[in-house]
């Protein structure tokens, strides 16, 4: 009977429990996560290449990989970054900032480059001629990734010696990074630029010279 009542008494102690209510963490304002979305979009990255090597050991060979990406944020901003890792995820995320941490910034003409540049980086040549509206990107896959980076629209483009992907995608950012506006060039030897008329007229044709 002793046992009886303790039981019952610790029954009548024992209180109900409500539902546990957990800490949720603090949900951040539409705000700050618009913000960080926008942040996203801005930059785009691509993976142009992806080697793997390997290394002979005791016991058996041990793998090790290299990721070459291109970041842009397609406004005049292009950066080219080479990741390695022993993990193609890591190789591509050590890529990914190597080329955020060296953007620069290219000289473009609305959705085309001012004019032609022929650029070469060891063996590889890459040729880039503006193109007119609607044209497009006439260009492989490895110039294409990081022309697209930059924002251009309308180019012609043509690779030429090596087809090395390391040489090629550094060719084609000595092209642009080459690439100089028309007021630069009229700066730089003093000259003044003429703007032209907007009023809709245009320069009448000199005279022929009759003989």
């Amino acid at each position: 009977m002793a046992e009886t009542s303790n039981t019952e008494s610790n029954e009548q102690q024992r209180t109900p429990r409500g539902p546990r209510r957990r800490n949720r963490p603090a949900v951040d304002s539409p705000e700050a996560g618009q913000e960080g979305q926008e942040a996203a979009q801005e930059l785009i990255e691509k993976v142009v290449f992806i080697n793997r090597s390997a290394k002979v050991v005791k016991g058996g060979r041990r793998f090790n990989f290299s990721a070459l990406v291109v970041v842009g944020d397609r406004r005049g901003r292009v950066g080219v970054g080479l990741g390695k890792a022993g993990e193609v995820a890591d190789a591509i995320r050590k890529g990914g900032e190597s080329a955020r941490s060296q953007m620069v910034e290219v000289a473009l003409k609305e959705a085309t480059i001012p004019h032609e540049v022929l650029s070469h980086y060891c063996g590889a040549k890459v040729l880039l001629r503006p193109a007119s509206p609607g044209t497009g990107i006439i260009a492989g896959k490895t110039v294409r990734a990081v022309i697209e980076s930059a924002g251009i629209k309308d180019v012609l483009s043509k690779s030429l010696g090596s087809k090395n992907a390391a040489n090629v995608v550094k060719a084609t950012l000595n092209a642009l990074l080459s690439l100089r506006q028309r007021a630069d060039i009229y700066k730089s030897r003093g000259l003044e630029l003429k703007e032209a008329r907007t009023d809709g007229h245009s320069t009448p044709p000199p005279p022929a010279v009759t003989a």
